[in-house]
Formats: structure tokens, C-alpha cells, sequence
């Protein structure tokens, strides 16, 4: 046999090669990649407009996405810092333990936090006589004297919710007896109290408060010029076998009573809004925007799932858009500035 001369060669292999080309082009190889190609141009146009509230998209993240979402928008609020200020130091008997904070206040009311302990269960550590009681409160109150807080500008504040508590009693019997006074305060006060720590006077016309607690949620808000405060049930209702859609139709019905010029924004504290605000805190910002109660959805535990059930409802009765958690502000700093 002959060898193929060169230019046979070329020949033999063109045509080889356009019958590959041929076979692709009508077995589905030409379609398949213009597809490909129609689908990545067209891949962002539908993800961008993919409405579906059950389906993750670009501008619906997953419910466990939410929560921590850079997107929450940021509150650009500087308060005024105290001149020539004094330590005064305050110590919340709560329902849960023992909350304190130290502020620097000046004559103006103008207060910026020093210092603060939460979560401190004092009433249930090692307390079973007064003088274990004794002990334990000389240590705490050691450590605020430390700081520099005045004896006499160390205050005690019952809670109302904790107020109901049996061994609050035991608690209040030797404060008194190491010269203290303890301060008993009702929900209503709380509310106003709570209003009076975390209401900016540039918001006192355009805002409302609320301060969800273990034993009750306190919301307030200042209508010509009066403080209005109004009491509903605290994270911890569940305790008491509560249904969730009674609690929120009760709060719903409070928070809709709320003016309408002054539900734009809402400030709200309180233990479940703290871990709310962990979620989406950017670095060490005092106010911090919450997401939407459905982003909360992974705080499983009894206590949490009950406070975003009052969250929810608040944010369904009033259509507040934006709910500012203040990281310095508790009602009985609300109290010291009061005195």
C-alpha cells in the first residue's frame, strides 16, 4: 500500500473533523451550550427577583441568615457626655438575679455608663440564711466602693416583677439592716423609669419604649408631655403554662394603643432583646438595630421564643420599622436619674 501523501493527509483529517462538528451540532451539543449560556445570563436577573418569602434568594435570606445580616441598618445616634460628673452606682433585684451598673452623671442629667454586671444570681447562690444573704451583698457592695461609687450613692431597686419572689423579702430585711434603702418600684413606674434612661429628647415626640422583662413588659411612651406606661406579661410567662397567642393578643392590644405620629422607631431593652442584639451588634456600638422577629426564629429556648413571641407582637400591632436596642440603658438607671 501506498503511503498518503501530505496533502492526503490534511484531507483525510478535515473531514473527519467535520463530521465530528456535524454529529455534535444535530445530536444536541449546539443547544446544549447556547443553554448554558442563555442560563448564566439570565442566573442573576431571576435570583435578584425570586419574590418567594420560602425560598433564600439575594434579597431574602435564610431564616437563620438573618439574624446575623450586616444589612440591619445602623442608628447613628451620639449622645451628650456628662461634664464634671458623679459616680452613683445602682443594683436591680430582678426576677433573675442581680443586674448593677456605675454611671458618671452631671447636674444636667446627661449620664454615659461606667460599668455594669449582669445576670448575677445572688438570690439563688448559696443563700439559704440571712447572714449568707449578708455576706454575699458586703461582697457585691465592696466591689462598687472599690470603684469609687460613694457608700451613699449605692441605691437598691426592687423590680416588679421580682417583687413577687420570696426570697426578695429575705434580701430587702438585710439590706435594711446594713442601712440601705430599698426602693420598691410598680410596673407603671418601671415603664417610666425604663422611658426616662433610653428616650433621647430628640425622639420624645417620634418614639416609643419598651422593655421586655423576665416577669413583665413594661411600654411607654410621652404624649403632651405626660408619660404613659402600661403593663403586659415578661418573658417567663410560659412558666405559667400561658398560651403564646393569648400573650400576644394582650400585648397586641396594648402596643395598639400606642399614638400613631409616634411609632416610627421604638427603643426597647430587656433581657431577650440583649440576646436579640447579639446576633447583629457591629462591634462595640451602643445602639444597635434589631432584625425582624422572624430572624429570631433560632433562639430556641423556652425564655427566648417567649420574648420574640411579645417582640412579634408589638412589631404586628404598631408597624414599627425600627427597633433600636440601647446597650447602656436599664429603667433603674432611669431611677438614679430620678434622685
Amino acid at each position: 500500500m501506498k503511503r498518503l501523501t501530505v496533502a492526503g493527509r490534511l484531507i483525510i483529517t478535515a473531514i473527519i473533523l467535520g463530521a465530528i462538528f456535524l454529529g455534535y451540532k444535530y445530536l444536541g451539543g449546539e443547544k446544549a451550550l447556547n443553554q448554558m449560556s442563555e442560563d448564566r445570563a439570565q442566573s442573576p436577573q431571576t435570583e435578584a427577583s425570586n419574590t418567594d418569602p420560602d425560598l433564600p434568594s439575594a434579597e431574602t435570606p435564610t431564616e437563620n441568615s438573618e439574624a446575623t445580616s450586616t444589612e440591619v441598618s445602623t442608628f447613628s445616634y451620639t449622645p451628650p457626655a456628662p461634664v464634671d460628673g458623679k459616680l452613683r452606682g445602682v443594683v436591680e433585684l430582678g426576677a433573675s438575679g442581680f443586674n448593677s451598673f456605675i454611671i458618671k452623671v452631671d447636674k444636667e442629667k446627661r449620664w454615659s455608663l461606667e460599668k455594669s454586671e449582669f445576670g448575677n444570681s445572688l438570690v439563688t447562690e448559696n443563700m439559704a440564711t440571712d447572714e449568707d444573704v449578708r455576706i454575699g451583698l458586703k461582697k457585691y457592695i465592696a466591689g462598687m466602693l472599690d470603684y469609687g461609687v460613694g457608700s451613699k450613692d449605692i441605691h437598691f431597686v426592687v423590680s416588679s416583677g421580682a417583687a413577687k419572689a420570696d426570697v426578695t423579702v429575705k434580701i430587702t430585711r438585710v439590706l435594711k439592716s446594713l442601712g440601705y434603702v430599698v426602693n420598691q418600684v410598680t410596673a407603671e413606674q418601671e415603664g417610666q423609669l425604663a422611658l426616662k434612661s433610653v428616650l433621647p429628647t430628640e425622639y420624645a415626640g417620634k418614639a416609643f419604649v419598651v422593655d421586655v422583662g423576665s416577669g413583665n413588659t413594661k411600654i411607654s411612651w410621652i404624649e403632651n408631655g405626660k408619660v404613659s406606661a402600661l403593663e403586659s406579661y415578661g418573658a417567663k410567662y410560659f412558666q405559667d403554662g400561658t398560651d403564646d397567642s393569648k400573650v400576644y393578643q394582650e400585648v397586641s392590644a396594648k402596643a395598639k394603643q400606642i399614638p400613631e405620629d409616634l411609632r416610627k422607631t421604638c427603643f426597647i431593652i430587656g433581657g431577650v432583646p440583649f440576646e436579640m442584639a447579639k446576633e447583629v451588634r457591629k462591634g462595640k456600638e451602643r445602639y444597635t438595630t434589631l432584625s425582624a422577629p422572624l430572624a429570631y426564629s433560632k433562639l430556641t429556648n423556652a425564655k427566648s421564643k417567649a420574648g420574640v413571641n411579645i417582640y412579634k407582637a408589638v412589631t404586628d400591632a404598631t408597624g414599627c420599622q425600627q427597633f433600636v436596642f440601647d446597650w447602656d440603658a436599664n429603667f433603674t438607671i432611669g431611677f438614679l436619674l430620678g434622685l
